[in-house]
Order: C-alpha cells, then structure tokens, then sequence
C-alpha cells in the first residue's frame, strides 16, 4: 500500500538522487567513532549505554541522571548537523539557529508542542545529548586503549516561548567539548543530512546508511560475510533474538538503498557481505 509516509520518503529519494548533497549545502559529518558504534535506538531507562564492534566499544554515559541517555532519530540528526557546523566554521562554539522555529526546519522536524511533539523531543535529545559523556575503547590482543570525550561543556536552550512577532528570538548555543570537536576535525566521515531526514522514521536505518558510508570509502575488495551476531552487537544490541534483528536490519537496508543505490552488498543466511562501492559522499 503506498501511504503518505512512502510517498514522502520516495520523493525524497528522488531529490536526493537529483542534486548533490554538495550543491544542495547538505554535507553533514560524524566522528568516525560514532559511527563504528552507535547511540541507542530506544529509551534505554538507564544512564549507561554500551555497543560493540569487534574490538571497539562505545560506551555512552548520562552526566545528569534526571535526563538520561539520547536515544532514536533526533540526536543522530543533531550530531550530523552539528559536525557540519564543526567542519564550516572550525568552531567548537555552535549557534542552534537564530530561534526554535528555523532550527525544527533545519532539522525537518514539525512546530509539534505536547508531550510527544517535536519541539518537546528536540529539547529533551538535545539536552540528552548534550550531557553525555561517550567513551570509545579499543582493545585486542595487543593494544587497550580508551578515550573519553564529553560532548558539550555548556549548552543553551530555547526559552518555552517563541516571540516571533516581536523579533525577540532567543539564540540557543552548544559549545563542544575540546576533545569531541577535535574528534570530528580529526576524523570526520561526510554524510548526507538529507537522507538522515528521509530516514528519520528509522535511527537503525541512518545508522546503517552512516555505516555503509564509512566503511566505503576505504574498502577495496569484497568483504567475508559479517555474521547476524557481530551486526546485532554493533546495531541492535536491544533485539533479544538475533532473528528479530535480522529481519529489521534487511527492512532497513532496502530503505537504505533506494537512497544509497550505489551500495553493493549480498545478504545470506550466514550475513552480509560487501562490495566495494563508490562512497555516497567523497572524503575531503
């Protein structure tokens, strides 16, 4: 059935495939740690939050337990957009929009109040996101290694009301960690934030969409089959069956690729196998 939802996601597909990410100012970036091991899907209930990929963990911890941790779409669009301010200014100290109602429109979100609407989730992720403190550890038989990076040292937020009439607009600011900016400067992997808005339904499809991303643009011959467990680890560690997850991975990675058609990849009982493709996005 083709829903107002399809429709939506198809035409946004085929803008995408229509102009560069680069002509349309949609570049956005993430520190490659981000990538290989990503942010919770759902509301984890907890302050500490863990995932792994082979050797590497990311371990994200909420400085304000009354928060929590940063879960779902919302933070991923946040973080792209913010590593595109990172990489245009070589500025840790971000300005979020001149007032709440450009920055939803930055970030494809709706003028929504109530509980569930997305001024309130906007707030309420980007407070999240702003006081967690993510630890990306390495280790195998040789090396152990860890860094701890706070995202944000201070951050300001939009005041409840919006006085649009008046030209009273208030100018929320995060300013970045010194290491989580240097993070994104040292290793920063492009990504389109137009197919992070069209996949926004999904945060296990962005992060699918990022993964592919990254590990395109250094692959050079197929890759052997990534077996279900190691993928559930690194991007659905909340899915109790590795079945379960199986069949949500392969429904988001056939959304993926009506955005992504480049990617090549075969699915199997054993995994997923890669094909080198062209990066959707070249690295500077």
């Amino acid at each position: 059935m083709i829903t107002r939802r399809l429709c939506k996601f198809l035409d946004a597909a085929e803008r995408i495939a229509q102009t560069t990410a680069k002509d349309d100012h949609s570049i956005g970036y993430l520190a490659r740690g981000m990538i290989q091991a990503s942010m919770p899907h759902r509301d984890t209930k907890s302050t500490v939050f863990c995932r792994k990929n082979g050797n590497i963990a990311l371990t994200m911890t909420a400085i304000n337990p009354n928060l929590g941790l940063p879960f779902g779409t919302i933070p991923r669009l946040l973080m792209a957009w913010v590593g595109r301010e990172v990489m245009l200014t070589e500025n840790r100290n971000i300005t979020l929009g001149d007032n709440l109602a450009d920055f939803l429109n930055e970030l494809d979100l709706y003028r929504t109040g109530g509980v569930r609407g997305d001024i309130t989730r906007l707030k309420d992720q980007a407070a999240r996101l702003f006081s967690a403190v993510v630890c990306l550890s390495y280790n195998d038989n040789t090396e152990k290694s860890s860094k701890n990076l706070l995202v944000a040292d201070e951050y300001c937020l939009w005041n409840e009301f919006i006085e649009e009439s008046s030209g009273k607009h208030w100018r929320s600011s995060v300013t970045l960690s010194q290491t989580f900016f240097d993070e994104i400067v040292k290793s920063p992997v492009p990504l389109d934030i137009r197919v992070f808005k069209a996949l926004k339904s999904s945060p296990l499809a962005i992060d699918i969409y990022s993964w592919l991303s990254y590990r395109y643009s250094y692959l050079r011959r197929q890759s052997p089959p990534i077996p279900w467990p190691c993928l559930q680890m690194q991007f659905g560690a909340d899915y109790k069956r590795t079945r379960d997850f199986r069949c949500a991975f392969v429904e988001a990675l056939q959304k993926v690729k009506i955005v992504y058609p480049a990617a090549k990849y075969s699915v199997s009982a054993k995994g997923v196998t890669l094909y080198p493709s062209p990066p959707h996005i070249a690295r500077r």
